[in-house]
């Protein structure tokens, strides 16, 4: 069997070993290639049997194949005295087959276990069987009753196929086991406790969380019933009623625990249940970590200088300047109308600067009224105002540390604000609100305002020395309407964000559409022409934006150029310059019918029309 087994192996160039083992001592043998690494042994007859028995490896038998059978039974179709063959079902059922073929008179004697063998060939001897026909064991036992024998024999047929089977159930085992372990590292990765039983309630997987959690080793507790180990997983409910259990809170000892149980399914059948446990103190900290990186993830520049859009001389020469202001870290004021792209300039500073692996935080100083804005900026301890959060919060300069904070519309800041903002500036440090920790920081400043400071200096509301410190590095995005060459590019540029956006397909613009947008003064820039091209893109109905189809559109620019042109407003000039003011906006609201398009006219933000107004 070795010497075929072998020559089988090289003929096929195939990597298995083979090791001589009768019965017992094959079993021996078996556990010594398991020992040394071996996954599949091949083997047959009663040997097979026996490892299969005494070892958990999986054991690939070595069949009798018809052409086997038929070699052995064909040298006795001449014979004339009775034979016997002893052996299992599918031997006993193959040689039935042949002799009927080939015309041989057998009688036929079945086992079940290796123990029946020397009863069946007294049985044989008793039916005067002169030639037993049968495995190894039968063969020897034969022999003691001075019988005539034949053993099966595998050919290379039966040898070869046993070893392509045997290679199924090794790759089999592999990728089995490969699941295995990918489940166990997952299990015990896993931050929560699992706890997983089958269709009966023995417990198949009990990961080292779990371990922590109920004070059990997993070796104690797998392979046993949970309501008789751990009857508070309340698993077997789950079980029962086939319905998940979610979000529910128990107690374990002394620790509060979030639990999930849900059945798991196969085809629609329940098979087992699952359950996982944290400690609700985990959850709570978790929670946190993940607040404080939803607020990281507004603290990043999205906008290059490369990505603001322009083909003029003007704002080419801005973004060049721009650039250069990125290579050093002094402060920067912008200045510009409303919608010329401050903000984008101010991203396109720190994306092109050594800071631009740290944060970039934004806020607008019109926004939030002064108490909120300050805290804000400079966070707060806890306790240090009613409703202040608790454990106290950090300011925006501290979010900011090693990267920059834009401060937009600047001029609406509070002089009160205003002289703690120039600290910040002189001295790189903070306190927060009800604190006493003096905080270093590292940041760059760069300011936004659509006023002119200096008027607002004269006036009495912005500091002339806070000014000279935000006014080291200036940059004054010109208007759209003094970069008329600049708005086809755009125009091109928004067509197809806003296309995509919309899920419309334009692919071109009227030439009297482009003439009147060029011509328009757009006291909005480029906030309004973008409101103004998703208001043409929504109520087009092809590909291309027709004069006719935006008439309507078109016609209220023109309207809103003749508005700018002949708009008159009476005011008390007797009255206190914010009430003036007051009285201004209050009459372009009214004039132009919103707050919206009364900021575009007015130059000023519709955050700075609320506020004037409840003042």
């Amino acid at each position: 069997m070795k010497r075929l087994s072998d020559q089988v192996i090289k003929e096929n160039n195939l990597f298995v070993t083979t090791m001589v083992g009768d019965l017992k001592e094959g079993v021996k043998v078996a556990n010594r290639a398991i020992n040394k690494g071996a996954e599949v042994i091949i083997s047959r007859g009663g040997t097979a049997s026996l490892i299969k028995q005494n070892i958990s490896a999986p054991v690939v038998e070595i069949n009798v194949t018809g052409y086997d059978l038929l070699r052995v039974l064909y040298k006795y179709r001449q014979h004339q005295e009775q034979i016997g063959v002893i052996g299992y079902e599918n031997v006993i059922y193959g040689v039935k087959a042949i002799s009927e073929l080939i015309g041989i008179n057998i009688d036929y004697y079945k086992i079940e276990e290796e123990s029946q063998v020397e009863s069946r060939v007294e049985e044989a001897v008793n039916n005067n069987v002169k030639t037993i026909i049968g495995d190894t064991i039968t063969v020897r036992t034969a022999k003691g009753y001075n019988l005539n024998y034949e053993l099966i024999t595998s050919g290379k047929e039966a040898i070869l196929n046993s070893i392509y089977r045997a290679q199924k159930v090794y790759e089999a085992t592999v990728v089995e086991r490969e699941k295995k372990e990918k489940l166990e590292t997952i299990l015990d990765s896993a931050h929560e406790g699992i706890i997983a039983i089958d269709k009966e309630g023995v417990i198949t997987a009990f990961n080292p969380k779990a371990e922590n959690l109920f004070n059990k080793q997993a070796a104690e507790v797998i392979d046993n019933k949970v309501d008789q180990i751990i009857p508070s997983t309340k698993l077997l409910e789950v079980l029962k009623e086939k319905q998940p259990k979610v979000g529910e809170i128990q107690n374990v000892g002394q620790t509060k625990i979030a639990t999930n149980r849900v059945p798991i399914k196969v085809g629609g059948v329940v098979k087992g249940a699952v359950a996982t446990f944290q400690d609700v103190t985990k959850v709570q900290e978790l929670e946190q970590k993940i607040r404080q990186e939803l607020n990281k993830k507004g603290l990043t520049a999205q906008y290059k200088l490369e990505d603001i859009i322009g083909v003029s001389k003007e704002i080419q020469d801005k973004k060049r300047l721009a650039y250069r202001y990125g290579q050093v870290d002094s402060t920067v004021l912008i200045n510009g109308e409303s919608g010329t792209g401050k903000e984008l300039f101010a991203q396109g500073i720190h994306n092109c600067s050594q800071r631009k692996v740290g944060p970039f935080v934004a806020i607008n100083c019109a926004a939030l009224p002064t108490n909120l804005l300050e805290s804000e900026l400079f966070g707060y301890e806890e306790g240090s105002f009613t409703g202040a959060q608790k454990g106290g919060k950090k300011g925006l300069f501290e979010l900011a540390h090693q990267g920059t904070i834009f401060l937009d519309e600047i001029a609406e800041m509070d002089q009160s604000l205003q002289a703690r903002l120039l600290r910040v500036i002189q001295e790189k440090e903070v306190m927060k609100l009800g604190g006493r920790e003096i905080i270093p920081i590292d940041v760059r400043i760069i300011a936004a305002t659509n006023k002119n400071l200096k008027e607002e200096i004269e006036a009495g509301r912005f500091r002339k020395d806070l000014y000279y410190r935000l006014n080291v590095l200036d940059l004054t995005i010109p208007p759209l309407r003094k970069r008329r060459e600049d708005i086809q590019a755009i125009l091109d540029f928004l067509i197809v964000k806003k296309s995509g956006e919309l899920n419309k397909q334009i692919i071109r613009v009227d030439k009297e559409v482009i003439k009147t947008l060029v011509e328009y003064d757009w006291p909005g820039n480029v906030r309004e022409l973008e409101n103004i091209i998703e208001k043409m893109i929504v109520t087009s109905k092809g590909k291309v934006i027709e004069k006719e189809e935006v008439d309507f559109i078109l016609a209220k620019l023109v309207k809103k150029e003749d508005d700018f042109k002949t708009f008159q407003c009476t005011i008390n000039a007797t009255g206190t310059l914010e009430e003036m003011e007051k009285e201004i906006i209050k009459q372009v609201v009214t004039e132009v019918g919103s707050k919206t398009q009364a900021a575009n006219k007015l130059g000023i933000t519709r955050s700075t029309i609320w506020r004037k107004l409840k003042e």
